[in-house]
């Protein structure tokens, strides 16, 4: 009885790890995969960092119910190797989102093969659980310039992680810069509203212009920040079609392989 009445002391005396509570959670997913060159790699890096330190950002953070988010950036490609560029931190301040936007562009890393949305969608899912904070929105931003091509399909990758109650928003780059013209699709926006996103309030914004991209961005962070869908969406991608194939991003992949290895997205 003695040391069990010391073991409970013992017990009561550890620190208890208690989570910052904030508006929201949010994880950046960029895609670096091979079909994106170093001019895009490194737009990505500096459209985030500048639209995290915009007027609107910070402006639409402040006026959140706890008036803080926590954020984490993190590249992807094939499955397996997702990386974490900024872990998670709170951004409450502008010194705050100085300090990660500093982070993101300290130095610019090479592409990696394959392109997988569904290892993004999983490896992503996965940092909410103990990342020291909690909310009532978790929200992966997934952004990329192709269909999944590797790592299983992205139906169920998304489709397990509505299930834990995260929402998923996309960035579809539908530009024509890169190297990877093979496995790009024209309507990359219809696969992402049918195949990618979900849950309550998700959305799609487009980039068809890498001028548009900054803009894009932090309009796409106010809406996510806010918790709100976009005012005006076109007729046509209002809601998702349901007729979608969503496995086009390998059947491309199988038609195209053997080619070059320099091409492989």
């Amino acid at each position: 009885m003695l040391r069990l009445a010391l073991a409970l002391l013992l017990l009561a005396a550890l620190p208890i790890r208690a989570e910052t509570e904030v508006d929201v959670e949010l994880v950046l997913a960029v895609d670096v995969s091979r079909s994106m060159s170093p001019y895009e790699l490194e737009i990505q890096r500096r459209g985030y960092a500048e639209a995290l330190t915009s007027d609107e950002v910070l402006g639409v953070i402040g006026e959140g119910f706890l008036g803080r988010i926590a954020l984490t950036y993190v590249e992807w490609a094939g499955s397996g190797s997702t990386r974490t560029v900024a872990g998670w931190t709170l951004i409450e301040t502008r010194e705050e989102a100085e300090a990660f936007a500093n982070r993101l562009t300290a130095e610019f890393r090479p592409s990696l093969r394959r392109t997988s949305i569904s290892g993004a969608i999983r490896d992503a899912a996965d940092l909410f659980d103990g990342n020291g904070f909690t909310s009532f929105r978790r929200v992966i931003d997934v952004s990329g310039d192709g269909p999944n091509n590797h790592g299983g399909p992205v139906t169920e990758a998304r489709d397990a992680a509505l299930a834990r109650g995260i929402v998923i928003n996309g960035l579809p780059l539908m530009t024509r810069e890169g190297y990877g013209g093979m496995w790009h699709i024209d309507d990359l926006d219809r696969y992402y509203l049918d195949c990618v996103i979900g849950g309550p309030g998700a959305f799609v914004i487009p980039v068809t212009d890498w001028a548009q991209f900054a803009a894009a961005v932090r309009r796409k962070l106010v809406l996510e920040i806010a918790g709100l869908p976009p005012r005006v969406v076109p007729a046509q991608m209002a809601a998702p079609s349901g007729g979608y194939d969503c496995l086009i991003g390998e059947k491309i992949w199988d038609q195209n392989r053997g080619r070059l290895n320099w091409t492989l997205p």
